[in-house]
């Protein structure tokens, strides 16, 4: 069969020229870029909803009770009251906010996003806690200081070699026998299913959303050999297993009093 013109245009096009010169990739390495991308979703947010709303969306709504179930899974995995901790991907203070009313200890939140910045360092009050802009894949904070260190809906976003450096760097900045508490989207979990398939595939082109980028339970495991962690433990996302100190109350009107599933799964890593 022979090829048109016009058909034998586009196949050097795919075939040769995007290739040499990444015109095809346009998109997609906008899309992978965490800071230009979460930026641009906020400045969308902005134009749509007042502050206040758009802030707490940008974290991914249910800011009040999601933000206690942070401080909740914390707390379960052994924060103590005195701790130093290291909250990458702050936002708007979803995790703070609740966190200042348990920690006496130090905080250091970091994001991408100035806006939500600004606003967690108003919204939280703790004028000796540190609210910081991210820069690169680093934690401004000396080696061995921090007792744990949290990337909530952080590495659900990030290509898996920039997970990896960031968790590279949260083991830098750890005590010895400080925790890493992590979030992740994993395919075997139906809710996580229906992320890739109604959001991801979706979306493809639509470089004003962020990367939702899956992880499994093997790949965290064969990361902490090599970054010589302990895994201390790995939670499917809709296992219910956080014990909760108060009730949380969800705006669908459901109330959940015992034990609470994350939502993502989850895995903490213990450094040696």
């Amino acid at each position: 069969m022979r090829l048109s013109v016009r058909r034998i245009i586009n196949s050097i096009n795919y075939r040769l020229i995007d290739p040499l010169t990444g015109r095809g990739a346009k998109h997609g390495a906008s899309k992978t870029d965490f800071r230009k991308t979460h930026r641009k979703q906020f400045s969308i947010l902005k134009g749509t909803y007042s502050t206040d709303e758009a802030v707490r969306l940008a974290v991914g709504g249910e800011f009040d009770a999601v933000g206690v179930l942070l401080r909740e899974t914390l707390i379960h995995h052994g924060l103590q009251k005195h701790h130093y901790v290291i909250d990458v991907g702050c936002g708007s203070g979803r995790l703070a906010k609740p966190l200042s009313e348990y920690l006496t200890g130090k905080y250091l939140g970091i994001d991408v996003v100035p806006e939500l910045i600004n606003y967690a360092r108003k919204l939280v009050g703790r004028p000796e806690w540190r609210f910081q802009m991210a820069e690169g894949l680093t934690i401004p904070e000396q080696d061995e200081k921090a007792d744990m260190v949290c990337f909530f809906s952080v590495l659900t976003h990030l290509l898996h070699e920039e997970s990896f450096v960031y968790l590279r760097e949260a083991k830098r900045v750890l005590k010895p026998g400080g925790k890493i508490v992590l979030s992740f989207l994993d395919f075997r979990i139906g809710d996580h299913w229906n992320i890739f398939q109604n959001i991801n595939l979706r979306g493809l082109g639509n470089d004003s959303q962020p990367l939702n980028v899956f992880i499994s339970a093997d790949m965290l495991r064969e990361w902490a050999r090599h970054l010589e962690f302990e895994v201390e433990v790995i939670k499917d996302g809709d296992e219910p297993y956080v014990p909760l100190s108060q009730p949380l109350e969800f705006k669908n009107g459901r109330i959940v009093t015992d034990l609470a599933p994350f939502g993502q799964s989850l895995c903490v890593l213990v450094r040696k």
